[in-house]
């Protein structure tokens, strides 16, 4: 069964523009900016379009040599850092 609807959404008043693997994270309203190295385009995208938060980890220790609870950590931290400055809310 493919994955259903991420439960993450982009704000309708956040730009996203990647640019040579890297992002950028606009929100139009507040003037909040992000920017995101490779690994954090990454995990922008695991979060964006996979099902669940563990479907996002799993994808993400399939791609790199890190554990599991230290890539659930991490996704869950940048997560949170996402939606703390608005940039990101969960369904």
């Amino acid at each position: 069964m493919p994955p259903g609807p991420s439960p993450f959404h982009i704000p309708d008043t956040v730009l996203v523009r990647e640019m040579q693997g890297e992002s950028v994270l606009l929100d139009l309203a507040t003037e909040t900016y992000f920017g995101l190295d490779d690994v954090g385009t990454r995990m922008w995208a695991a979060l964006t379009s996979s099902a669940s938060m563990d479907a996002a980890c799993d994808l993400l220790v399939k791609e790199y040599d890190v554990d599991r609870p230290r890539v659930e950590a991490d996704l869950r931290e940048f997560a949170g850092k996402l939606a703390a400055a608005g940039l990101l809310s969960v369904a």
